[in-house]
């Protein structure tokens, strides 16, 4: 897990960790920076210091194809062929935490989905 918005593509011709552009680039941009201000945390770019310590994200959000290759992925193939457009919100550093901490995992993502959600 990491904390982080990732928006397309996921995947890009060469098959490496390479800035792959979509033709609504800045569409996702905007969509995934309207997620991530709203969580103090992701938007500061570095937030799983002890696990990953080189990894920054700048402003908390990360085009996917640039962080690591996912050829296939479901939100590139949904978006070229349904025109739906999809980020990835990766919501904590542990991939499955324990139940009593997800309360604090809605209110550090609360604003950020009523943010989300109004860019509809």
């Amino acid at each position: 897990g990491s904390l982080v918005v990732n928006y397309p593509f996921d995947d890009d011709e060469q098959g490496v960790a390479i800035y792959s552009k979509s033709p609504d680039d800045t569409m996702f941009q905007q969509l995934a920076l309207s997620y991530s201000k709203e969580n103090t945390k992701m938007y500061q770019g570095s937030p799983c210091k002890d696990m990953y310590p080189t990894e920054y994200f700048p402003h908390g959000i990360t085009n996917g194809a640039q962080w690591y290759n996912v050829p296939g992925g479901m939100q590139d193939w949904n978006y070229l062929h349904t025109n739906c457009f999809e980020v990835t919100i990766e919501l904590g550093c542990v991939k499955y935490p324990k139940a009593e901490e997800l309360p604090k995992y809605w209110e550090q993502n609360r604003r950020s989905l009523l943010q989300f959600m109004k860019q509809v």
